[in-house]
């Protein structure tokens, strides 16, 4: 690669922080105008890199040079201002200003009398929108705007400030599959224009799709770099996890006791319409259905987070009426929701403190914690779930995904819960994190617990389920056992192509 290719290169860059080593001697380049995709387990270092790029941090040791010379910024401000910028997960757009506004916030065109230029602001974000081919509204209130055309509006926002590298970071997580063509369309457009894009990502899939190099990291190292067109998913998994994965999805046959819950005739208007099924005490049951379908719903309404107009509960053959979610846990019910981040987890909190928030009533007497028995449950959880976390008083902000997922789980353990309901339960985690989240239900399941699992994730949901609900519409379309099981049969009928008469419970 000659010298005037690379604008990234980074020379035995390293970072540690208290009790932690979270980079260690990285080394590698990134060509101009190209996709590099950056792959690795949660951990593995992604994060800590992009906030060196960023000027969230500095290394403590090494070199990165961005265009020849040393990066050493500040503040992520003088990253913007040299063309470096990041687009994560939690878009950062003001919902209450335009679209335009947004596009251009903090760097406004002036007028000659140094007020803003409202007509060329509109103007010129117009501009951008159109080069990236998009049809949205300058003068359009963001919170206005589907998830993907905010995604859209970061992108131009980066672009008026003539950003050079664009650092993506899971950007797919929480836009429908229908708009992945129309942003990799846009990918591609930024790199003809000799823009670089780092592409973060655990779609594997959308690795070989979009990048032109993969960097896989791993424990905070570099393992390699290499074009995407000399590797297959086999060889970039294990590359990631120093291991063979030879069962991506290790299903364990469903041995069915008593009914654990009970749903007949459940109703909220507008969103789910006469829901009745049954869920046994060791199996997995999945809810597929395309965006909009109910799924997520149907947990909230089960759970007692969304009112319902009609329908019953039946928890362990006793009818129950969950008013808020604290009934919903007194009945022995768990919620993985499907954001973690907000309605699983309290961040700004420890890890102990977190897997001890369910089980406060069991861990005090007459209200006062015991401290000793907190830390004993705590201890006992991290073991169990293998959360990497350098202490148990870390604050959980600062774990990767995948532990920041095993702590929500370990927070119900503790608990032993009769009913799991799992919403999208390994969004967002790696791979060899989705196989310990996997292997951890089978667990349950073997000490007789009840799972119903909604994912968007349809291989997930073939390879771990026992049977699977496919909703449509706010309906149960269908039913389909695991011997009945394709891909092929739960997209006719979350789309509406087939019908097939449904059982409540497993024969």
């Amino acid at each position: 690669m000659a010298e005037n290719d690379v604008v990234l290169r980074f020379e035995g860059a390293s970072k540690r922080f208290p009790g932690v080593l979270a980079l260690s001697d990285v080394a590698f380049d990134v060509r101009r105008g190209s996709v590099h995709a950056l792959v690795g387990e949660n951990g593995a270092g992604k994060s800590t890199l992009i906030k060196i790029l960023t000027g969230v941090h500095r290394q403590s040791s090494g070199r990165v040079l961005y265009n020849g010379a040393d990066l050493n910024f500040n503040n992520p401000h003088e990253a913007l201002l040299a063309g470096i910028t990041a687009i994560y997960q939690e878009l950062n757009l003001v919902p209450t200003l335009t679209v335009a506004e947004n596009v251009f916030l903090g760097h406004p065109p002036k007028a000659s009398a140094g007020t803003v230029d409202w007509r060329a602001m509109r103007v010129m974000a117009g501009d951008l929108l159109k080069f990236l081919e998009v049809d949205i509204d300058p003068g359009a209130l963001v919170r206005t705007l589907g998830v993907a055309r905010k995604q859209v509006v970061e992108i131009a926002k980066a672009l008026s400030m003539d950003a050079r590298v664009i650092i993506m970071d899971e950007p797919t997580a929480a836009i429908p599959k229908k708009e992945i063509d129309t942003l990799f369309r846009i990918i591609r457009t930024l790199r003809e224009r000799g823009v670089t894009i780092i592409y973060i990502s655990h779609h594997l899939d959308e690795v070989f799709t979009i990048a032109d190099a993969v960097t896989v990291l791993r424990d905070g190292r570099v393992v390699d770099t290499m074009p995407t067109a000399e590797l297959d998913e086999a060889e970039l998994i294990r590359l990631m996890v120093g291991r063979e994965l030879t069962e991506q999805y290790p299903y364990h046959p469903a041995k069915p006791g008593a009914e654990a819950l009970r749903v007949e005739g459940l109703a909220r208007k507008g969103v789910l319409k006469n829901i009745s099924f049954s869920l046994r005490a060791g199996e997995v049951v999945g809810v597929s259905g395309m965006v909009g379908s109910g799924r997520t719903e149907l947990l909230r309404a089960i759970y007692g987070v969304d009112p319902v107009s009609s329908g019953s509960v039946y928890v362990g053959g006793a009818a129950r009426r969950f008013a808020a979610p604290r009934d919903a846990i007194e009945a022995g019910i768990a919620l993985l929701p499907e954001e973690r981040k907000t309605g699983g987890l309290v961040l700004l909190l420890s890890v102990m403190d977190n897997i001890g928030l369910p089980s406060l009533k069991k861990l005090s007497t007459r209200g006062v914690m015991r401290d000793k028995d907190l830390t004993r449950t705590s201890e006992r959880m991290r073991d169990l779930m293998n959360i990497k976390t350098p202490s148990l008083k870390q604050r959980v902000m600062n774990l990767s995904g995948g532990n920041q997922q095993k702590v929500v789980l370990g927070k119900w353990f503790a608990r032993d819960p009769k009913v799991y309901l799992f919403d999208e339960p390994t969004r967002g985690i790696d791979v060899g994190a989705k196989v310990e989240i996997y292997n951890l239900m089978n667990r349950l399941k073997e000490e007789g617990a009840a799972i119903l699992m909604v994912s968007s994730e349809l291989p997930e949901i073939l390879g771990m389920s026992d049977r699977v609900l496919v909703m449509r519409e706010g309906e149960i379309a269908g039913e389909l056992g695991r011997g009945e099981l394709s891909q092929e049969r739960v997209l006719k009928l979350a789309i509406g192509g087939e019908s097939i008469g449904r059982k409540t419970a497993v024969d």
